[in-house]
């Protein structure tokens, strides 16, 4: 039986398309996934994410902790309210769950983690303690809705509905976050607009929902929270890497801090296989498909295999991500094998559209 989130009766009430969706029952768009992705990028959409799991991690050496268990280094957060993105490795430097962890004080970190593997991260953080034997306190939290509020004008519309949180957020920046009252509000977000990603009590999310709808906030499911990351240059686990996959062959070095003495799960595994393959954009050129996971990518230099793909709306052009041999180059001829057909494309440095500019072509 498929988990519900407290907003389910909501969507249905809406007339949402449900899907599965890692167990849970979810929408996948409300009538129209192409009018909600572009209302994200022109104003403002709500994305019910209360299927992600809220994990606190909390003790006098919670950092310390999390320095070991992160591939990113926790310690360059300085300031309560800071927030980062990282990545958990498996000690041969494959990608268990990418994650943002929250400082919320010196003894207490918030990790907010993938739906489909939130069962396996709890254990395997909750493993992790043991195996270094640090005494802290792992508890995936219950109770907590989670709704990421995403355009333009989406941090207006927040405070359109919570004047009360204007003071407290206004200053935000980027990768940071505020307590307003029991939620927390980031300025966080997977699809390349401004807004905020919200963590309150279930007992209060649907009307915060409603009120936001009532304040022109577009409803959105995850048809559109896909396109829109895609579009975006987002990884998205389980396609474009997962437990056997290193994310310096993912495009996520930027998310692993290697210098120092340091030692983290996964370090010396990276460290002796280094990167094996260059992750990248691809723009189909060609008519007569569209990209999609899996498919063959034929270089100068070998094969390689799109991890994604979609239609992008806002190009009006098929996009993908790529893992190609070491070699390949942005600008560099493609072809894509697409229903037996081979079709020309090209290598572009994602990402494809940032805050609604198109940035390649």
């Amino acid at each position: 039986m498929s988990k519900l989130t407290p907003l389910h009766a909501l969507h249905r009430a809406l007339g949402a398309r449900m899907v599965d969706f890692a167990g849970w029952d979810m929408p996948v768009h409300y009538g129209s996934q192409i009018d909600e992705h572009r209302e994200v990028r022109r104003s403002a959409g709500m994305f019910d994410v209360s299927h992600m799991q809220v994990v606190d991690i909390q003790g006098a050496r919670a950092r310390q902790f999390l320095l070991r268990a992160l591939a990113n280094n926790v310690g360059k957060m300085k300031a309560q309210g800071s927030a980062q993105y990282s990545c958990m490795l498996n000690e041969r430097g494959g990608v268990v769950d990418d994650l943002i962890v929250f400082y919320v004080s010196d003894t207490h970190y918030r990790l907010i983690v993938n739906a489909g593997t939130a069962e396996k991260d709890v254990a395997w953080i909750s493993g992790l303690k043991e195996s270094l034997g640090f005494d802290v306190d792992v508890r995936g939290r219950s109770g907590l809705a989670l709704v990421a509020v995403q355009g333009p004008q989406a941090r207006q519309r927040v405070w359109q509905v919570w004047p009360h949180a204007l003071a407290l957020t206004e200053g935000l920046k980027p990768f940071t976050f505020a307590m307003v009252g029991q939620a927390m509000v980031s300025r966080t977000g997977y699809t390349g607009e401004d807004g905020f990603e919200i963590a309150l009590p279930a007992a209060q999310v649907e009307a915060f929902w409603t009120a936001l709808a009532q304040a022109g906030v577009r409803p959105c499911g995850l048809g559109a929270r896909d396109t829109l990351r895609l579009e975006a240059g987002m990884n998205l686990y389980g396609q474009d890497m997962d437990d056997s996959t290193s994310p310096l062959d993912a495009g996520l070095a930027w998310t692993v801090d290697m210098s120092g003495q340091r030692d983290f799960v996964g370090k010396s595994a990276l460290a002796n296989a280094g990167q094996r393959r260059e992750f990248l954009g691809v723009l189909l050129l060609e008519k007569g498909g569209v990209l999609r996971s899996h498919q063959a990518v034929t270089t100068a230099q070998g094969a390689g295999e799109l991890t994604s793909g979609t239609f992008s709306p806002t190009l009006n052009e098929s996009i993908g991500l790529a893992r190609l041999p070491l070699g390949v180059k942005v600008g560099d001829s493609v072809h894509v094998t697409i229903r037996e057909k081979s079709l020309a494309a090209k290598v572009v440095k994602p990402p494809f559209v940032r805050h609604g500019k198109i940035l390649v072509s």
